[in-house]
Parts: C-alpha cells; structure tokens; sequence
C-alpha cells in the first residue's frame, strides 16, 4: 500500500510513557470507592465489583508474569489514537511476557458475539503505529447487554484462550463492559475486563480521567479548519459563516474550538438550558451581534453551533419530544400524507404550543424534525441543519430590524458542519501518547488481575515522563438513568461545568470577541518542532488544570 510521506515520517514516532510504568512496577491502591450517585442501587446491581479502589502504578520490582491470551475490542464512533491503545497494549503485554498473545474482534462487539476475529502481530501493530482511524479490526455500535451475548462471547474467549478482555469506548461501551466484567466474574468465568476512554465528544471525563482520549485531535482538526474560514471571512469580509460542530450531548468540542479561534459567537447547549432560552432569545442574541458589527461597518463574522444545540432549548426539546410520541404511534398513517401537506398534518395534530413553535420554523428544518428516528425511536440530531436554521431565522430578524431602522448592514452567509473530518484524523502528540499510555496501562491492570476497571492517565497537562498511571473502578463512575423507560445503570456524562475554568474564561472574553475581529488561527496539527508547539493540550484541559498561560 502506497503511503504519504508523513505517514512514513509518523512510523517512527515513539510515544512517550510515564516514568513510573517504564520497566518494573508495583500497584497501589487508594480507599473504598463508591458511586457517584445512586449508591444503593449500583451497589445491589454490581455486588462484585462495587466499592473496589483507586489504583496507581509506581516504580517497583521487575518480575516474571505468565504469559496471557487478550482480547480487544474497538467500540462506537472512531475517535484519532485508537491504534496507539492497541499498540501500547500489545507492546506492555509482551514487555510482561513475550510469549502473551493479542486478539482482536472484527467490527466492534458483534465480532466477539459472532466469533469473527484475528490475531494482532507485530507485523500488523506496526503498520498501524500513530495513525488515525480504526480500521485496524473495525468498529461497531452493537451493544454488548444481554445474557446470551455475553454467553456467545464466552464460548469463543475460552477457545482462544483468551482471559482478558479490553474495550475500548465511550460513556456506553464501557458501562456495558462494567456489566459484562460483573456478570463474568458472577459466573467465575475468569474472565478480566478492562475499558479504555474513547470519545471525541469530551463527555467522559471526571476526577479520574482528565481527558478521554481523540478529543485532542479532533477540536485541533475543527480549530484548523474554522481558523482557515476566520482568515477567509476576515479577507473578503462578506459573509457569516455559521458551523455546527460535533458533540450532541455536550458542547466540550464547541467551547474548546471557541477558545482555540476565538470567533464572533458562541452558542453552548448546557448555558441555553441554564438560563431556559428560547430559539427567539438566541436567535435575537446573534442577530444583535451581527448589527453592532455591522454598525461599525463589519458585515462578516463566524458562529459556532454545537450539534445538539436544539435538544437543549427547552420549547424544542418539548416540542421534539413529542414528535417522537406524535410519530412511534402514527408513522404509518403519517407516511400516507402527500409530502406538500405534511406540515401541515403535523401543525393540526400535536399542543396548540408545540404546533405554533413548529409552525414558526423554515420549512427544510420542519421537515427534518419529521424524518426516520433513530433505534431508539428518537429524532437524529445530526440531521437537523441547525446552522441553516439559526442562518435563516437570524435573516429574517434583521430584516425586521431594518424596517425598523435598527440595521443597516449586509447579511450573507455561508453553512458548514464538522463531524466525520475529525474523527480518524492522524493522532496529535498528545492522543498519540496519551493513548499508548492507556493501552500500555491497561496491559498493567491485566497483569495484576483486575476486572471492572478503566484505564486511568492523569496529570497530564505536565509533561509525558510525570504522567501518573492507575485504574478507576467503573462503577465510580455509575449513577441511574431513565433507558427505554426504564432506570439503567450507566456511566454519567460530563457536561460543560458552567462553574468551571474553561467556561468562565470564555464568559470574560465572549463580548470582546463579539464586537472585535479577535481571530486566532491555529493552523494545521504539527507533529514535529518545538515540544510547545507539538505537545501541548487542549485549552479546557489546561484551564481545568491551572496551567494555562493566556
């Protein structure tokens, strides 16, 4: 396979690992732990592997492990440096005992339900060092729930030998590896399970895992390419480019690319909730941005969406909960209507309240609310154009505004949504040793026998060779949600802390960055310079840690 010249330059980039699991270690651990929430019930639901401790690894003793057969399993959306928690937990298993083996389950958890796998080698790990993507064995969005699966799944470990599994994923795939590390170690299968922190969204995160692994990369990918759009807006100065980022249930990826760009607006989902904001009330906040602009004669700008924006403002969140209802019970008799008349369908057949909001939107939006839902019977945010809708809505305000005498400017503008660009994008430095870290930590949690646990790097704002290497029990993580109508245990989502550092620095500069022309252009990811250039976090990390330097 023919290769560009930096994939062959980044062959040869060795990950950095923390001093303390370099060579011989012993593990620590730390008190008790218990839920975040819900104490009783995750404790009843998981009575093995509830209350364990926080782990840490130091510098100890070099010693003889045997050698093990290890599963691993790449789960959910991809996320850049899932082939370096592979290759770091390939190379810590064989730095333990070169005779210890790999395996990997082809496209995700069905692979290990449906007995499809390979073996990981040398040869395949290293062709896939520092790169991005997962294509490696795959991923898959199967979620691993239910007795049967998890007694597939076992068939298959025990005739491969293998007695460890690693899962790598976000806030779900790694509860359902809580649950499947409790039910194995129920039946005393001998069967570990250990999870890894994956998803770009930022939303898994706590006091034990600063960061989770790809949200690195893929706010620098987006700050990139917005910084690009700046550069353009700021030279023909025309347009208002409106741009959607990822992140639907939380707003981390959009307020970090709001802190690398500094751009004109910047709408977070977790403040409009906060201060129950109406569509009207955002779109009259951007709307007012654009004609102070315009009144000192700049009629360009740039906004930054969070793709789940909409969920959050509570009138569209009333109104689309609803239309889930409206549309699980009647879609047979709703897909009989003739396309030009379905708003209007919809309009006569929900709330007077609901129906006067959706009656208010353009037309392409109204339709998109109405199209196929997801598995789980719930509208699919990612395909709701909330860019155009905020585009087009503010249009119309300003030209209310200039009847009024209000707005004398030019409003043009431009539409653009960043998802799947970020994804598998070449790991930064930092992803690509922060996951080698993770993979090569997990090979460490194996290697003590440890199930229940997540993979746990911290400190990480300081350079690699501080880093500090540990397990969190998963179950810490854990409170009780409402699934499908009914309370689920599941690992709890982190939403942006309007209390916490990185928001409240926006907060201070929001205003000044509206009214000026503050861009900063952070260009594309370097991979080799200056370790202050090329190793350096993200900007909420920093500000979280108090590391920061403005």
């Amino acid at each position: 396979m023919k290769k560009s010249a930096l994939q062959i330059a980044r062959a040869s980039y060795l990950p950095k690992l923390p001093d303390a699991i370099k060579g011989g270690v012993r593990c620590t651990e730390g008190a008790a732990t218990q839920s975040v929430a819900n104490q009783k019930e995750i404790a009843e639901l998981f009575p093995n592997t509830y209350g364990m401790p926080v782990l840490r690894f130091e510098k100890g003793e070099a010693r003889e492990y045997p050698a093990i057969n290890v599963g691993v399993i790449l789960s959910g959306g991809q996320a850049p440096g899932g082939h370096n928690v592979i290759s770091g937990l390939f190379d810590g298993l064989k730095a333990m005992n070169p005779a210890s083996r790999l395996f990997g389950f082809l496209l995700g958890p069905a692979g290990l339900i449906e007995h499809k796998y390979m073996e990981l080698t040398s040869d395949i790990i290293d062709e896939y060092r520092n790169t991005g993507g997962f294509d490696i064995i795959g991923s898959g969005r199967t979620k691993l729930e239910t007795k049967a699966q998890f007694d597939s799944g076992l068939e298959i470990l025990r005739q491969l030998g293998i007695t460890a599994l690693v899962i790598i994923g976000g806030d779900d795939s790694n509860t359902n590896a809580c649950v499947l590390a409790e039910y194995y170690k129920q039946i005393g299968a001998g069967i570990q399970v250990i999870g890894c922190p994956k998803t770009i969204d930022g939303d898994l995160k706590n006091e034990m895992i600063e960061t989770s692994f790809g949200f690195d990369t893929a706010c620098k990918v987006y700050s990139e390419v917005i910084g690009n759009i700046e550069r353009d807006c700021n030279s023909a100065q025309k347009y208002w480019h409106f741009i959607k980022v990822m992140g639907r249930s939380a707003s981390h990826i959009a307020l970090e690319c709001a802190l690398q760009t500094q751009p004109n607006v910047c709408l977070i989902s977790e403040e409009v909730e906060e201060k129950q904001m109406t569509l009207d009330g955002i779109v009259n906040y951007i709307a007012n941005v654009v004609a102070a602009r315009a009144a000192e004669g700049h009629n360009f700008g740039t906004v930054i969406i969070p793709e789940g924006l909409i969920e959050f403002i509570p009138a569209m969140k009333r109104l689309i909960s609803e239309l889930n209802d409206f549309l699980a019970l009647h879609a047979d008799e709703y897909a009989a209507v003739p396309q030009n008349e379905q708003i209007k369908y919809i309009i006569e057949h929900i709330s007077p309240e609901n129906a006067a909001i959706y009656a208010s939107l353009p037309e392409g939006v109204a339709r998109q609310l109405t199209l196929d839902r997801d598995p789980h019977g719930n509208v699919q945010v990612s395909l709701i154009e909330t860019e155009k809708l905020l585009g087009e809505m503010v249009a119309r305000k300003l030209a209310y505004m200039k009847e009024g005498g209000k707005y004398n400017g030019k409003f043009a503008t431009q539409y653009h949504f960043f998802g799947y660009e970020g994804r598998c994008a070449a790991p930064s430095n930092f992803d690509a040793d922060y996951c080698y870290s993770l993979g090569y930590t997990a090979s460490l949690l194996i290697g003590e026998g440890k199930t229940g646990y997540m993979a746990s790097v911290r400190n990480t704002t300081h350079p690699a060779s501080e880093w500090i290497a540990g397990g969190v029990p998963v179950t810490m993580m854990m409170n009780m949600e409402r699934r499908h109508g009914e309370m689920k245990p599941v690992i709890q989502k982190a939403l942006v802390d309007l209390k916490g550092e990185p928001f409240k620095y926006f907060a201070a500069h929001r205003d000044q960055w509206a009214k000026e022309t503050s861009y900063i252009y952070p260009g594309p990811i370097q991979y080799f310079g200056p370790s202050e250039v090329c190793d350096q976090s993200t900007i909420t990390l920093a500000l979280e840690q108090g590391s920061y330097k403005a």
